[in-house]
């Protein structure tokens, strides 16, 4: 298969999926805040996806308490690595993996050995958050790392929706350093975004609306981990419903940043 991510693409309800989300998103770039308040939007975005990355990981904070500062590792963690992602996407098309370890040691700083920050784990045991069971070994992981790396790298005709759910979908599934590996996957899926076009700027927080559809965000990823087509379009659809959530509730933000 020359282009793994165009047969995903390809997959019955993928297009309607991926239209659906582009229409808030769209609405969203448009917005007549952003000519004079797009760095405030996009701060509150980060805050906002932060916040919902970590609780997805295990440490669920209400806003104004990380708004506030808030002393926990996975929390902290996350919001290294989403003050981070607008300046690693330059980076991300020509090195994915040199991003995954830097993403990494952001998220893991306060947490893991400074020897293993980056580092795809070397041991069988991992975090599991999401109740996924035993991850891949690691020799798996490497190999499945790489080729995750080729094809990022690889040119591809598939909406970046699709490349950002496999991405995420995959770190997911790998578990590749062993602890917030959540919180680097969904970061992951936003450079996918920002690199392809699809959110540039990248205001909208897909993490807002994984948190919104509740345990739909792991009966998804158990799906994909089925390897079936229809696990992956379920996979695929619902990271396209929850970029749409994520991108209303930045539009909410935009409204209240006119009121102010």
């Amino acid at each position: 298969m020359s282009d793994p991510f165009a047969h995903v693409a390809g997959l019955p309800g993928v297009s309607e999926a991926i239209t659906s989300a582009r229409e808030p998103v769209d609405r969203l770039l448009g917005h007549r805040i952003l000519r004079r308040r797009s760095a405030e939007v996009s701060a509150e975005s980060a805050l906002r996806g932060a916040r919902a990355s970590a609780s997805l990981e295990g440490a669920s904070v209400p806003l104004e308490e990380v708004r506030a500062g808030v002393d926990d590792p996975l929390v902290q963690g996350a919001l290294r690595v989403s003050a981070s992602i607008g300046s690693l996407a330059g980076t991300w098309r020509v090195a994915p993996r040199q991003v995954l370890a830097r993403l990494h040691a952001l998220a893991a700083s306060d947490s893991v050995d400074a020897l293993d920050l980056g580092r795809p784990r070397s041991a069988v045991e991992a975090r599991d958050p999401l109740r996924l069971g035993p991850p891949p070994s690691p020799a798996s992981v490497a190999e499945r790392l790489s080729s995750l790396a080729d094809l990022l790298t690889s040119p591809t005709e598939a909406p970046a929706l699709v490349v950002a759910a496999i991405t995420h979908g995959e770190l997911l599934a790998l578990r590749p350093f062993g602890w917030a590996d959540g919180i680097v996957a969904r970061a992951a899926a936003r450079l996918a975004l920002i690199d392809r076009g699809f959110d540039p700027k990248s205001l909208a927080a897909p993490e807002v609306g994984h948190v919104e559809l509740g345990p739909a965000y792991r009966d998804a990823i158990g799906a994909y981990l089925s390897g079936t087509p229809s696990g992956v379009t379920q996979w695929v659809r619902h990271c396209a419903e929850a970029t749409a959530l994520g991108a209303r509730d930045a539009l909410a933000v935009c409204e209240a940043f006119t009121r102010t």
